[in-house]
Protein backbone atom coordinates (compact mmCIF):
# COMPACT_ATOMS: atom_id res chain seq x y z
CA UNK A 1 0.00 0.00 0.00
CA UNK A 2 2.69 2.02 0.91
CA UNK A 3 4.77 1.67 -2.18
CA UNK A 4 1.66 2.72 -4.32
CA UNK A 5 0.95 5.74 -2.66
CA UNK A 6 4.84 6.08 -2.35
CA UNK A 7 4.60 5.48 -6.50
CA UNK A 8 2.15 7.86 -6.89
CA UNK A 9 3.44 10.70 -4.90
CA UNK A 10 6.63 10.19 -7.36
CA UNK A 11 4.46 10.39 -10.62
CA UNK A 12 2.69 13.36 -8.77
CA UNK A 13 5.96 15.23 -8.30
CA UNK A 14 7.48 14.33 -11.50
CA UNK A 15 4.42 15.71 -13.63
CA UNK A 16 4.65 19.05 -11.67
CA UNK A 17 8.47 19.32 -12.33
CA UNK A 18 8.25 18.63 -15.68
CA UNK A 19 5.30 21.23 -15.76
CA UNK A 20 7.33 23.80 -14.10
CA UNK A 21 10.16 22.74 -16.78
CA UNK A 22 7.88 24.07 -19.45
CA UNK A 23 6.28 26.98 -18.15
CA UNK A 24 10.00 28.12 -16.68
CA UNK A 25 10.76 27.90 -20.39
CA UNK A 26 9.05 30.65 -22.00
CA UNK A 27 11.19 33.22 -23.16
CA UNK A 28 10.38 36.51 -21.52
CA UNK A 29 10.05 39.34 -24.24
CA UNK A 30 8.99 43.42 -23.71
CA UNK A 31 7.16 44.92 -25.87
CA UNK A 32 6.52 48.46 -25.72
CA UNK A 33 4.00 50.18 -27.65
CA UNK A 34 3.87 53.76 -28.75
CA UNK A 35 1.16 55.25 -27.11
CA UNK A 36 -1.59 54.46 -24.66
CA UNK A 37 -3.93 51.45 -24.58
CA UNK A 38 -6.56 52.11 -27.35
CA UNK A 39 -8.10 50.02 -29.84
CA UNK A 40 -5.59 50.40 -32.82
CA UNK A 41 -3.12 48.41 -30.27
CA UNK A 42 -5.39 45.41 -30.23
CA UNK A 43 -2.75 42.63 -31.34
CA UNK A 44 -0.43 42.46 -28.83
CA UNK A 45 -3.64 42.03 -26.27
CA UNK A 46 -5.41 39.60 -28.15
CA UNK A 47 -2.00 37.47 -28.66
CA UNK A 48 -1.38 37.61 -25.16
CA UNK A 49 -5.30 36.96 -24.29
CA UNK A 50 -5.82 34.02 -26.34
CA UNK A 51 -2.26 31.83 -25.77
CA UNK A 52 -0.99 32.77 -29.06
CA UNK A 53 2.67 33.91 -27.62
CA UNK A 54 2.61 31.38 -24.46
CA UNK A 55 2.33 28.53 -27.12
CA UNK A 56 4.98 30.29 -29.15
CA UNK A 57 6.71 29.18 -26.05
CA UNK A 58 6.64 33.67 -25.01
CA UNK A 59 6.28 34.97 -22.10
CA UNK A 60 4.88 38.61 -23.22
CA UNK A 61 5.23 42.26 -21.25
CA UNK A 62 3.76 44.78 -22.20
CA UNK A 63 4.89 48.22 -21.77
CA UNK A 64 3.93 51.57 -22.87
CA UNK A 65 5.70 54.29 -24.39
CA UNK A 66 5.52 58.25 -25.15
CA UNK A 67 5.79 58.31 -29.08
CA UNK A 68 7.41 56.64 -31.29
CA UNK A 69 10.94 57.91 -30.99
CA UNK A 70 10.99 57.05 -27.07
CA UNK A 71 10.04 53.01 -28.31
CA UNK A 72 13.43 53.67 -30.56
CA UNK A 73 15.34 55.21 -27.45
CA UNK A 74 14.32 52.50 -25.04
CA UNK A 75 15.09 49.63 -27.44
CA UNK A 76 18.37 50.94 -27.71
CA UNK A 77 18.91 51.08 -24.36
CA UNK A 78 18.01 47.65 -23.73
CA UNK A 79 14.56 48.70 -22.03
CA UNK A 80 12.45 47.01 -24.27
CA UNK A 81 13.16 44.16 -26.73
CA UNK A 82 10.50 44.71 -29.60
CA UNK A 83 8.13 47.50 -29.96
CA UNK A 84 5.73 49.20 -32.40
CA UNK A 85 6.43 52.77 -33.81
CA UNK A 86 6.08 55.04 -36.80
CA UNK A 87 8.83 53.80 -39.29
CA UNK A 88 9.78 57.99 -39.74
CA UNK A 89 11.17 58.02 -35.93
CA UNK A 90 12.97 54.75 -36.79
CA UNK A 91 14.59 56.16 -40.29
CA UNK A 92 15.35 59.53 -38.67
CA UNK A 93 17.14 58.19 -35.50
CA UNK A 94 18.84 55.56 -37.39
CA UNK A 95 19.71 58.62 -39.98
CA UNK A 96 21.12 61.21 -37.61
CA UNK A 97 21.54 59.08 -34.10
CA UNK A 98 22.53 56.03 -35.60
CA UNK A 99 19.88 53.79 -33.30
CA UNK A 100 21.29 50.61 -33.18
CA UNK A 101 17.56 48.98 -33.81
CA UNK A 102 15.88 47.72 -37.20
CA UNK A 103 12.67 47.98 -38.63
CA UNK A 104 11.38 44.10 -38.98
CA UNK A 105 8.21 44.20 -40.23
CA UNK A 106 5.55 46.56 -41.42
CA UNK A 107 2.32 47.21 -39.75
CA UNK A 108 0.31 50.10 -41.32
CA UNK A 109 0.90 50.16 -45.47
CA UNK A 110 -0.49 53.82 -45.86
CA UNK A 111 0.02 56.69 -43.88
CA UNK A 112 -2.39 57.35 -41.27
CA UNK A 113 -2.43 60.82 -41.33
CA UNK A 114 -5.32 62.54 -42.10
CA UNK A 115 -7.61 65.98 -41.91
CA UNK A 116 -10.78 65.65 -39.98
CA UNK A 117 -13.39 68.06 -40.89
CA UNK A 118 -17.47 68.42 -41.19
CA UNK A 119 -19.89 68.26 -44.47
CA UNK A 120 -20.16 72.15 -43.98
CA UNK A 121 -17.12 73.26 -43.19
CA UNK A 122 -16.65 74.27 -46.89
CA UNK A 123 -13.62 71.53 -47.10
CA UNK A 124 -14.27 69.03 -49.77
CA UNK A 125 -10.45 68.72 -50.62
CA UNK A 126 -7.26 69.06 -49.20
CA UNK A 127 -6.28 72.25 -51.00
CA UNK A 128 -9.38 73.70 -49.29
CA UNK A 129 -7.77 73.95 -46.29
CA UNK A 130 -6.51 77.16 -47.34
CA UNK A 131 -7.46 80.23 -45.40
CA UNK A 132 -9.38 77.86 -42.75
CA UNK A 133 -8.87 77.57 -38.85
CA UNK A 134 -6.96 73.79 -37.91
CA UNK A 135 -5.73 72.39 -35.19
CA UNK A 136 -3.68 69.46 -34.04
CA UNK A 137 -2.31 67.98 -31.08
CA UNK A 138 0.96 69.90 -29.81
CA UNK A 139 3.59 67.15 -30.35
CA UNK A 140 1.65 65.25 -32.95
CA UNK A 141 4.55 63.28 -35.30
CA UNK A 142 2.11 65.00 -38.05
CA UNK A 143 2.90 68.17 -38.11
CA UNK A 144 6.47 67.72 -39.13
CA UNK A 145 5.16 66.63 -42.39
CA UNK A 146 2.00 68.57 -42.55
CA UNK A 147 3.75 71.67 -44.39
CA UNK A 148 5.22 69.32 -47.50
CA UNK A 149 1.81 67.52 -47.82
CA UNK A 150 0.42 71.35 -48.22
CA UNK A 151 3.26 71.91 -50.61
CA UNK A 152 2.89 68.81 -53.13
CA UNK A 153 -0.58 69.92 -53.24
CA UNK A 154 -0.61 73.43 -54.34
CA UNK A 155 -1.46 75.48 -51.25
CA UNK A 156 1.07 77.52 -48.99
CA UNK A 157 1.38 76.76 -45.40
CA UNK A 158 0.82 80.29 -44.20
CA UNK A 159 -2.53 80.21 -45.71
CA UNK A 160 -4.05 77.92 -43.16
CA UNK A 161 -3.95 78.84 -39.32
CA UNK A 162 -2.58 76.44 -37.77
CA UNK A 163 -3.24 75.74 -34.04
CA UNK A 164 -1.27 73.35 -31.38
CA UNK A 165 -3.96 72.04 -28.51
CA UNK A 166 -4.05 68.85 -26.13
CA UNK A 167 -5.45 66.35 -28.13
CA UNK A 168 -8.51 65.77 -26.22
CA UNK A 169 -8.83 69.42 -27.42
CA UNK A 170 -9.53 68.26 -30.85
CA UNK A 171 -13.27 66.51 -31.10
CA UNK A 172 -14.67 69.20 -28.62
CA UNK A 173 -12.96 72.03 -30.83
CA UNK A 174 -14.21 70.56 -33.95
CA UNK A 175 -17.92 69.95 -32.82
CA UNK A 176 -18.04 73.13 -31.62
CA UNK A 177 -17.11 74.98 -34.80
CA UNK A 178 -14.05 76.47 -33.21
CA UNK A 179 -12.18 75.18 -35.93
CA UNK A 180 -12.54 73.80 -38.98
CA UNK A 181 -10.76 70.61 -38.80
CA UNK A 182 -8.18 68.51 -37.39
CA UNK A 183 -5.23 66.82 -38.01
CA UNK A 184 -5.59 63.36 -36.59
CA UNK A 185 -4.61 59.57 -37.59
CA UNK A 186 -7.32 57.80 -38.81
CA UNK A 187 -7.61 55.29 -36.18
CA UNK A 188 -9.26 58.01 -33.62
CA UNK A 189 -12.25 58.85 -35.99
CA UNK A 190 -14.43 56.97 -33.55
CA UNK A 191 -13.34 59.04 -30.77
CA UNK A 192 -14.95 61.87 -32.75
CA UNK A 193 -18.62 59.99 -33.13
CA UNK A 194 -19.98 61.23 -29.82
CA UNK A 195 -19.11 64.84 -30.09
CA UNK A 196 -20.36 64.95 -33.71
CA UNK A 197 -23.48 63.39 -32.86
CA UNK A 198 -23.91 65.67 -29.85
CA UNK A 199 -23.53 68.63 -32.29
CA UNK A 200 -25.77 67.18 -34.81
CA UNK A 201 -22.85 67.38 -37.41
CA UNK A 202 -21.51 64.78 -39.95
CA UNK A 203 -18.24 64.01 -39.69
CA UNK A 204 -15.80 63.80 -42.92
CA UNK A 205 -11.79 62.35 -43.57
CA UNK A 206 -9.58 63.39 -45.99
CA UNK A 207 -6.62 60.77 -45.27
CA UNK A 208 -3.16 62.22 -46.40
CA UNK A 209 -2.35 59.10 -48.56
CA UNK A 210 -5.02 59.88 -51.10
CA UNK A 211 -3.03 62.95 -51.53
CA UNK A 212 0.38 61.83 -52.21
CA UNK A 213 1.81 61.27 -48.93
CA UNK A 214 3.01 57.50 -49.25
CA UNK A 215 4.86 55.29 -47.53
CA UNK A 216 4.87 53.34 -44.30
CA UNK A 217 3.18 53.69 -41.00
CA UNK A 218 3.26 52.05 -38.22
CA UNK A 219 5.71 49.04 -38.06
CA UNK A 220 7.53 46.66 -35.22
CA UNK A 221 11.11 47.31 -34.40
CA UNK A 222 13.77 45.96 -32.36
CA UNK A 223 17.04 46.54 -31.20
CA UNK A 224 20.12 45.24 -33.02
CA UNK A 225 21.11 43.27 -29.96
CA UNK A 226 18.04 41.49 -29.87
CA UNK A 227 18.88 40.64 -33.83
CA UNK A 228 22.19 39.25 -32.88
CA UNK A 229 21.62 37.67 -29.57
CA UNK A 230 17.78 36.51 -29.53
CA UNK A 231 17.18 35.97 -33.03
CA UNK A 232 15.12 32.48 -32.53
CA UNK A 233 13.39 34.24 -29.85
CA UNK A 234 12.21 37.20 -32.28
CA UNK A 235 11.33 35.08 -34.79
CA UNK A 236 8.76 33.43 -32.58
CA UNK A 237 7.27 36.29 -31.67
CA UNK A 238 7.11 37.65 -35.22
CA UNK A 239 5.62 34.67 -36.86
CA UNK A 240 3.24 35.13 -33.39
CA UNK A 241 2.33 38.61 -33.49
CA UNK A 242 1.66 38.06 -37.29
CA UNK A 243 -0.67 35.45 -36.67
CA UNK A 244 -2.47 37.50 -33.59
CA UNK A 245 -2.65 40.17 -35.72
CA UNK A 246 -4.72 38.24 -38.64
CA UNK A 247 -6.88 36.88 -36.08
CA UNK A 248 -8.04 40.01 -34.44
CA UNK A 249 -8.54 41.13 -38.01
CA UNK A 250 -11.08 38.45 -38.48
CA UNK A 251 -12.41 38.52 -34.83
CA UNK A 252 -12.64 43.04 -33.94
CA UNK A 253 -15.12 42.45 -31.00
CA UNK A 254 -12.45 39.75 -29.62
CA UNK A 255 -10.23 42.56 -29.86
CA UNK A 256 -11.52 44.84 -28.19
CA UNK A 257 -12.49 42.57 -25.71
CA UNK A 258 -8.80 41.70 -25.06
CA UNK A 259 -7.57 44.82 -24.93
CA UNK A 260 -10.67 45.63 -22.21
CA UNK A 261 -9.61 42.77 -19.94
CA UNK A 262 -6.05 43.87 -19.91
CA UNK A 263 -6.93 47.64 -19.37
CA UNK A 264 -10.07 47.74 -17.44
CA UNK A 265 -10.35 51.87 -18.10
CA UNK A 266 -10.95 51.63 -21.82
CA UNK A 267 -14.52 51.55 -23.54
CA UNK A 268 -14.42 48.45 -25.41
CA UNK A 269 -17.29 49.33 -27.77
CA UNK A 270 -14.77 52.51 -28.57
CA UNK A 271 -11.78 50.27 -28.96
CA UNK A 272 -13.55 47.90 -31.15
CA UNK A 273 -14.46 50.87 -33.62
CA UNK A 274 -10.64 52.25 -33.53
CA UNK A 275 -9.37 48.72 -34.63
CA UNK A 276 -11.27 48.80 -37.58
CA UNK A 277 -10.63 51.91 -38.21
CA UNK A 278 -6.97 50.40 -38.04
CA UNK A 279 -7.62 47.48 -40.54
CA UNK A 280 -7.58 49.44 -43.56
CA UNK A 281 -4.22 50.93 -43.21
CA UNK A 282 -3.15 47.40 -42.81
CA UNK A 283 -5.21 45.61 -45.29
CA UNK A 284 -5.32 47.08 -48.60
CA UNK A 285 -3.78 47.10 -52.34
CA UNK A 286 -0.21 47.80 -51.11
CA UNK A 287 0.05 44.96 -48.78
CA UNK A 288 -2.19 42.33 -50.85
CA UNK A 289 0.89 43.23 -53.74
CA UNK A 290 3.61 42.61 -51.41
CA UNK A 291 2.81 40.94 -48.44
CA UNK A 292 1.73 41.28 -44.99
CA UNK A 293 4.72 42.85 -43.03
CA UNK A 294 6.68 43.61 -45.95
CA UNK A 295 9.16 46.24 -46.94
CA UNK A 296 9.26 47.18 -50.59
CA UNK A 297 12.46 48.99 -51.76
CA UNK A 298 10.00 51.74 -53.52
CA UNK A 299 8.04 52.32 -51.04
CA UNK A 300 10.85 52.02 -47.91
CA UNK A 301 12.62 55.06 -50.60
CA UNK A 302 9.51 57.17 -50.51
CA UNK A 303 9.11 56.74 -46.84
CA UNK A 304 12.96 57.81 -46.11
CA UNK A 305 12.07 60.75 -49.21
CA UNK A 306 9.52 62.06 -46.63
CA UNK A 307 11.33 62.18 -43.63
CA UNK A 308 14.31 63.61 -45.24
CA UNK A 309 12.83 66.64 -46.73
CA UNK A 310 10.96 66.67 -43.22
CA UNK A 311 14.21 67.16 -41.60
CA UNK A 312 15.93 68.72 -43.83
CA UNK A 313 18.47 66.16 -44.18
CA UNK A 314 20.17 64.90 -47.58
CA UNK A 315 18.87 62.19 -49.56
CA UNK A 316 21.76 60.25 -48.99
CA UNK A 317 22.17 60.43 -45.33
CA UNK A 318 20.70 57.51 -44.82
CA UNK A 319 20.69 54.61 -47.02
CA UNK A 320 17.11 53.23 -45.73
CA UNK A 321 17.74 49.64 -46.54
CA UNK A 322 20.09 49.46 -44.00
CA UNK A 323 17.57 50.48 -41.10
CA UNK A 324 15.40 47.24 -41.69
CA UNK A 325 16.03 43.60 -41.51
CA UNK A 326 13.38 41.51 -43.58
CA UNK A 327 14.69 38.10 -42.93
CA UNK A 328 12.36 37.12 -39.56
CA UNK A 329 9.48 36.68 -41.94
CA UNK A 330 10.73 34.10 -44.45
Amino acid sequence: MKSRFLKSVLATAAILAATAGVASAADPVTFMIDWLPAGDKAPIYYGVQKGIFSDAGLDVTIAVGRGSSDVVTKLSTGAADVGSGGLSALLQAVATEKAPAKAVMTLYTKQPDAIFTTTDSGIEKLADVAGKKVATATFSSSNVVWPLVLEANGVDPSSVQLIKVDPGALAPMLATGQVDATINWMTVAPAFAGPMKEANKTFKALPWSEYGFDGYGLSIFTSDNMISERPEVLKRFLVAYKTATEMAIKDPEGAAAAVKVMVPEIDEATAAEQWKASIPLMVNDVSKKDGIGAFEPELLKATWSWVAKSQGLAADALDPESAVNRSFLK
